[in-house]
Order: C-alpha cells, then sequence, then structure tokens
C-alpha cells in the first residue's frame, strides 16, 4: 500500500494520540498541558500557540473519537466517524511547503485550534484508508496485556502487535518456555 509521507505522518500522530489512552495499568499520557505541548513538540505540529485546560479538553476529546474509528467494525461506521470528526473541524485543504517538507496538504485552517488541526490532518488520514478500502489495517495489538493501536502497513496484513520488538517479542518468548517446559515435562 503506498501512503504519502504527509498521511504516514499523520497517521503515526493518530497512533500516538490513541495510544496516550489510559490503559489497565497505565495512567493517561496527556493528562496535563505540559504532556500535550510535549506531544505537539514530538509531532512536530505546527501553529500551536498558548494552550489552556479547553485545548486539552478538546484533544482528549479528538483523541476518543480516533479510538472509535479504530474500533469501528466496518468502512461504513468508519466513514461516518471520520465524516463526523472531519466536518466539525472546519477542513480548509491548502498546499503548503513549509519548515523544509516539500508540498504537502494541510487540511485545517491557519488559526484553527490543536484539537481541529489533529482532527482535520488526521482525520483525513484516516479517511484516506478507508477510500483505499483498507479500514481493517487499524488494528489494536493482540498481546492480552497491551491494547495499544497501531496501523497494520505489512504487504500481507499480517502484523498481530504494536511492536515485534516488545509484545510480539514477549510472547515469542514465552511461548517458546511453555514448550520447552512441556518437552522436558
Amino acid at each position: 500500500m503506498l501512503i504519502p509521507h504527509d498521511t504516514r505522518i499523520a497517521l503515526d500522530v493518530v497512533v500516538d494520540l490513541v495510544n496516550t489512552a489510559p490503559e489497565e495499568g497505565s495512567g493517561d499520557g496527556l493528562a496535563e498541558l505540559t504532556a500535550l505541548y510535549a506531544f505537539a513538540e514530538r509531532h512536530h505540529i505546527s501553529g500551536v500557540g498558548a494552550l489552556g485546560d479547553k485545548d486539552l479538553q478538546a484533544v482528549l476529546d479528538v483523541r476518543s473519537r480516533f479510538a472509535e474509528i479504530f474500533a469501528a467494525s466496518d468502512a461504513r461506521t468508519a466513514a461516518d466517524l471520520v465524516n463526523a470528526l472531519v466536518a466539525e473541524a472546519g477542513t480548509t485543504p491548502q498546499l503548503t511547503d513549509h519548515d523544509g517538507y516539500d508540498w504537502h496538504i494541510h487540511y485545517f485552517a491557519p488559526d484553527a485550534s490543536v484539537a481541529d488541526h489533529l482532527a482535520a490532518d488526521c482525520g483525513m488520514a484516516l479517511a484516506f484508508i478507508v477510500v483505499a478500502g483498507e479500514q481493517d489495517r487499524l488494528r489494536r495489538c493482540e498481546a492480552p496485556d497491551c491494547r495499544d493501536a497501531f496501523v497494520d502497513l505489512s504487504r500481507n496484513r499480517s502484523r498481530r502487535y504494536c511492536s515485534s520488538r516488545t509484545c510480539g517479542n514477549r510472547l515469542h518468548v514465552a511461548a517458546y518456555r511453555a514448550r520447552r517446559r512441556e518437552a522436558a515435562g
């Protein structure tokens, strides 16, 4: 699947944002404004000015809506969720070549809030996935103790874990050790 660079970046932002949600045994990765500023900086989100509690709550709302899209059981449901999200963000597509990046499209208005910026740009990245008939690539990790989101960009759609280095490797080692115990016993 060929994904343009800016769409891939937006998908990475969606995944990282969804994965900030509190899970069993972990806290909220966006519990305070300093975490939101760090998130915006880490992902080079342009035009972020002064942020307040209202901005944080709006981003948390966008995060939960992205999680709903990942949980959508079919393309129609995902499309309806994306359409509502993007429409509410007030998209204003424009070509830009800022900060050393080649030409790409921003879908948010120049003065958009950080939440509308995320909803528009990342929502459109999710829209491209749905349009391509690839909504089933929006997944959650299959490791029993992990529910992190990821986009399966493997050629044969076989990725099962958020990370082959952590969750995948841990489960493979556990299975190997169980087989060894069984063979020895």
